[in-house]
């Protein structure tokens, strides 16, 4: 009897067609695990590849990528979106533009959180703020073991982001999309406007910053192939069912499954924006990693 597969996937409308069964995983048994919340799987993939097929933080693959730590990518987005709203503030504190920031502390959750990687981005790009303009204030380690936080990294025995800007401890924070609806309600973006820039970033750039991917362990790639494949055309199948519940927004349209112009330039962003701020230490080849799983979409 075949080993079943085993998946860690977050409860998205297009991953539910195939956690209940309604899209079937051709000839494959596979076991959907849980985790609430998601992030703590993230950090036990990366540290000790305990599943199969694991949903990742665009950062904490290319980290993850960059250390060695033996996954492939696999062409899906699950979760994306822009950020320029992520980059937050009290409403009853000092209004500061997002330029003002150099020399200031930013909390954010951890210095590898993807939601940060993507405003540190657009902070330098658009604002000339570089990473280490500013002391990131983080809450949590990041998942990928062999990361050093840089020095201008600090921290705080506080539990959640958002206590750090309620403490004054910092002038600023990111919160990712769940967050922002969450800890971060009543809070303000520092940019003003900050849907038209975000809509902005992604006409300038020709995609949507991507938040988590999905990966698949090296040897379970090479000695399953079949079932890698057809659990890729499952949930593939899964996202094209659950289109229509997705709306026209970034977040709407970020979810994909696929080798596309947007996927690649997505990822050639990301990795040049990881780069320049110090979370990898070699250049993203893009084209290795599509030649990787090339297979699937033929």
């Amino acid at each position: 009897m075949t080993t079943p597969l085993t998946v860690m996937l977050g409860d998205h409308p297009h991953t539910r067609p195939l956690k209940d069964g309604t899209v079937p995983v051709t000839g494959v048994d596979c076991r959907y695990l849980e985790s609430s919340p998601l992030p703590p799987a993230f950090a036990r993939m990366v540290r000790e590849l305990a599943y199969d097929i694991c949903e990742m933080p665009t950062a904490t693959y290319l980290q993850a990528r960059d250390a060695g730590v033996p996954v492939t990518l696999l062409p899906v987005v699950l979760v994306g979106s822009t950020h320029h709203r992520s980059l937050t503030r009290l409403p009853e504190g000092p209004d500061i533009a997002p330029g003002d920031l150099a020399g200031r502390r930013v909390g954010v959750r951890a210095f590898g959180q993807t939601t940060g990687l993507w405003v540190r981005g657009w902070l330098q790009e658009e604002y000339g703020v570089t990473s280490s303009d500013v002391t990131w204030v983080t809450t949590e380690d990041v998942h990928v073991a062999q990361f050093v936080n840089p020095p201008y990294v600090e921290r705080s025995k506080a539990t959640r982001v958002v206590d750090l800007l309620r403490s004054h401890d910092v002038s600023a924070a990111v919160l990712g999309p769940k967050a922002i609806g969450g800890q971060g309600a009543g809070l303000v973006p520092l940019v003003a406007d900050a849907e038209n820039a975000g809509l902005a970033w992604t006409r300038r750039h020709g995609t949507i910053p991507a938040n988590h991917l999905l990966v698949v362990r090296d040897d379970v790639l090479r000695t399953r192939p079949d079932s890698v494949l057809a659990f890729y055309q499952a949930l593939k199948k899964s996202i094209a069912d659950t289109a229509d519940e997705r709306d026209d927004s970034p977040a709407g349209r970020a979810v994909t499954a696929g080798w596309s112009a947007s996927l690649t330039a997505c990822l050639k962003i990301a990795g040049r924006y990881a780069l320049e701020q110090g979370l990898i230490r070699e250049p993203v080849d893009v084209e290795a990693i599509q030649k990787d799983t090339a297979f699937l979409d033929t």
